[in-house]
């Protein structure tokens, strides 16, 4: 009796309604990282250019994503916005949109502070040999800046998964949302159940995120002991 709370895990399909849960989550989190992602990497370069407006434009659009809380961004999105414009955009959407957005911005930092820490030497290298800008990125600065870039990367992939702990609050049916109706559901009849719809979530949570993180410490222990060697 006192283990009776885990049979609210496979008390009718609840089970299953968490690993669907879970692959909502998942999938939101890997459309957004990925456009974001895209984006990022070309905002980035465009940081480096010697523009000052335009740097100074993707400069406000990088403090903007990291000033407002996410939570923010998303009740803006999914309810003021929408009523502004007269537009509907279904709570998935909208959170792929932001999420995206913020990943942008994010990356296109990371991105700027690896191809500017690519020794200069290396840049004048390109340019003595006659490259054009568009072939000194391509060939010389963005092979270099991705080993830098990566351990930053992943460590903001796992930032984005474990954010979409919030998305309940705009009513997407993700894992935190079915986890908290089962539990609202059947608290009377097993009152510890809480505590096993909980714990499944953070192991969902657990298994997607521990190995990047493992991921991200050793490409960055690799790095720093080549940098170290040299």
């Amino acid at each position: 009796m006192v283990h009776s709370g885990i049979n609210v895990l496979f008390q009718g399909t609840n089970f299953m309604r968490l690993l669907l849960g879970m692959w909502t989550t998942f999938k939101i989190a890997a459309i957004a990282i990925v456009i974001g992602l895209i984006i990022g990497i070309i905002l980035g370069i465009l940081r480096t250019f010697h523009n000052k407006l335009l740097r100074f434009i993707l400069r406000i659009y990088l403090e903007f994503f990291r000033i407002v809380p996410t939570v923010v961004l998303l009740f803006l999105f999914y309810y003021i916005l929408p009523r502004q414009m007269n537009l509907h955009m279904p709570g998935t959407q909208v959170a792929m949109l932001v999420f995206a957005l913020w990943v942008a911005a994010e990356m296109s930092d990371i991105v700027r502070g690896a191809l500017i820490s690519v020794p200069i030497h290396q840049k004048e290298s390109g340019l003595a040999i006659g490259l054009t800008r568009f072939q000194l990125y391509r060939y010389v600065l963005v092979p270099q800046a991705v080993s830098l870039e990566l351990p930053a990367t992943i460590n903001l992939i796992t930032r984005v998964i474990k954010t979409t702990s919030i998305l309940m609050l705009i009513s997407v049916m993700d894992v935190v949302n079915i986890g908290q109706q089962i539990v609202e559901a059947n608290n009377q009849k097993y009152p510890t159940g809480v505590f096993w719809i909980y714990g499944l979530i953070f192991l969902l949570y657990f298994l997607i995120d521990y190995p990047l993180s493992w991921w991200a410490g050793r490409l960055e222990k690799k790095r720093l002991e080549q940098t170290n060697g040299e």
